[in-house]
């Protein structure tokens, strides 16, 4: 029998971390379903995968990413591992003079911090193998900036240069680290723009319509795959084209 390859997706009951776990399920992963407050999300997605595949093992794993204590808690709980996505998050719509200190702890303890630790902590895990890695959802205000967004568009370039840094010094362990920075994706996080917002939006957009969570499951997916053997250090843009 094959032996099970098994994955944790941080932040699984969001709507990427969703379409990720779909989209490796059926790619052959045993899966780590991190949530922290949508248990019943997290449980039906569980519940799901394991109907449809039910050579494969899902667990759904509670941790608190936005306490600071996150990462260790969730480590504790997830066994072997050939890789990570995160897909944790949170958005803020902020100008940065009415950004205070709970808010920037909680956007870095969510983003990048409880996540960097859980992979530091997990590290040993994904060295066993011969070819491990880790995938993080930056974003494409990671890339360049966004006004009314700042502290968001900070966390998720700490996230790009962690994938840069972390690549260099896992690769004598062949983890291979990459990211993806997504752009307009329809998620709830959109759900608060009305339609002339949209509109506007979408017309900055060269293929002039906004992405699916699907599309980043798909270039994950890739990512885990054989054909990416080769890649680490990269941030791979999921954007229609809207910043090149």
């Amino acid at each position: 029998m094959t032996p099970l390859r098994s994955a944790a997706v941080l932040g699984a009951s969001g709507g990427i971390g969703t379409a990720v776990a779909e989209r490796l399920a059926a790619s052959g992963w045993s899966l780590y379903l991190h949530y922290n407050s949508s248990r019943d999300s997290a449980l039906a997605l569980e519940k799901r995968l394991a109907e449809a595949y039910p050579h494969q093992r899902f667990i759904a794993v509670q941790a608190d990413f936005a306490a600071p204590d996150g990462g260790e808690r969730l480590a504790a709980s997830t066994g072997d591992l050939q890789a990570v996505i995160s897909c944790t998050g949170q958005g803020m719509t902020k100008l940065l003079s009415d950004t205070g200190m709970d808010d920037l702890d909680a956007l870095w303890r969510v983003h990048a911090a409880n996540p960097m630790r859980y992979i530091g902590l997990v590290s040993e895990k994904l060295r066993r193998h011969p070819v491990s890695r880790v995938v993080m959802i930056g974003s494409i205000w990671g890339d360049t900036g966004a006004a009314g967004e700042v502290a968001y568009s900070a966390v998720k370039g700490a996230v790009h240069s962690f994938v840069k840094a972390y690549a260099k010094e896992a690769a004598a362990s062949n983890v291979l680290v990459n990211a993806i920075s997504p752009g307009w994706i329809e998620t709830s996080m959109n759900s608060h723009l009305d339609e002339e917002e949209r509109r506007l939006a979408f017309g900055e957009i060269p293929l002039m319509r906004p992405g699916t969570p699907e599309d980043v499951a798909g270039t994950v997916d890739f990512l885990l795959g054989e054909q990416s053997l080769y890649i680490t250090g990269e941030i791979i843009k999921v954007n229609g084209g809207w910043y090149i």
